[in-house]
């Protein structure tokens, strides 16, 4: 339908790219930091799901646009694992977190941290060859 226009698939690639390391590098250490926990929790609830929400779209539109098998893979996974972290993930490390359950949240925070640099190298790799 829209396959083999790959400045978009870059341009919306890149963007999610660029919202993920933006978010990963310079504001999230300066929540816990600045903000007194109680805001910061409320904080980081209220911004994750429209964060994953945003990344998954934007993944999603990107896929519409590429043709090579191996960036269509990389981009419909990120896509996949944004509505997982979105959708199931996010919910069950606040309620890990609400019930007092701290190994579970623990191991849950753990695994949206490893999903959420996975994607980052998919993108990059996605970005570098579409580039």
């Amino acid at each position: 339908m829209y396959a083999d226009y790959p400045n978009i698939a870059l341009i919306l690639c890149a963007a999610a790219l660029g919202i993920m390391l933006f978010f990963s590098v310079l504001v999230a250490p300066g929540i816990f930091k600045h903000l007194p926990i109680e805001w910061a929790a409320v904080y980081v609830r209220q911004f994750f799901p429209k964060y994953y929400a945003f990344l998954a779209f934007t993944t999603v539109l990107a896929s519409l646009f590429l043709v090579d098998s191996l960036l269509l893979t990389l981009v419909i996974a990120c896509s996949g694992l944004f509505f997982y972290s979105w959708l199931i993930l996010t919910p069950q490390v606040n309620r890990a977190k609400d019930t007092g359950r701290h190994k579970a949240f623990h191991y849950l925070h753990l695994l949206s941290v490893a999903i959420n640099f996975l994607n980052m190298i998919a993108l990059i790799i996605v970005v570098w060859r579409l580039a």
